[in-house]
């Protein structure tokens, strides 16, 4: 199973963030419209990632909920047919929830740096280290920890929870 060590944190000003990206990282590799599609799973996560052009990925994976470099270990499977796999997945597993983005792609060594635009809920950014066979998960930490302090993500902007938890908390009366 594939393992990274993620953040995520809320983005006040995109532009200023974009640029301080910018700055170590160099230009953007990719800008993708995803459309993620969360079911009912017994443990983890399983997401069915649609690109939109016909191709799409299934994602399951798990994660614990805390603030700040947290180990997620993943499995994916690509598919030319993510209409159809999801129309199957509905109708066994059920949806918990969809999450529509746009999402700026950036690469720094090993480190998949994203600017997440999420429909309903704002701007947000993701580090996603990407730990090598028998690596330990500290490396991995102090990595996305360094990569914090250059790009100045304050510790109070950082979230606990996926996309999917905040739109549905978001969705809870009085949230």
């Amino acid at each position: 199973m594939a393992r990274n060590i993620e953040i995520k944190a809320r983005v006040a000003d995109r532009a200023a963030l974009a640029e301080r990206v910018k700055a170590i990282a160099g230009e953007p590799t990719a800008v993708i419209t995803q459309d993620d599609c969360f079911f009912t799973c017994a443990s983890g996560r399983l997401k069915l990632r649609d690109f939109g052009d016909g191709t799409g990925e299934l994602i399951a994976y798990h994660r614990p909920d805390c603030t700040g470099p947290s180990t997620s270990s993943y499995v994916r499977t690509a598919t030319r047919d993510p209409a159809g796999l999801r129309d199957a997945l509905t109708r066994s597993l059920g949806v918990v929830a969809r999450v529509h983005k746009s999402r700026t792609l950036y690469w720094l060594g090993r480190t998949r740096i994203h600017l997440d635009r999420v429909q309903a809920l704002g701007d947000y950014m993701e580090l996603e280290v990407v730990l090598g066979d028998g690596e330990t998960v500290a490396v991995g930490q102090a990595e996305a920890e360094r990569l914090m302090d250059r790009l100045d993500v304050a510790s109070a902007d950082l979230c606990k929870s996926a996309y999917v938890d905040l739109l549905l908390g978001a969705r809870q009366p009085g949230a």
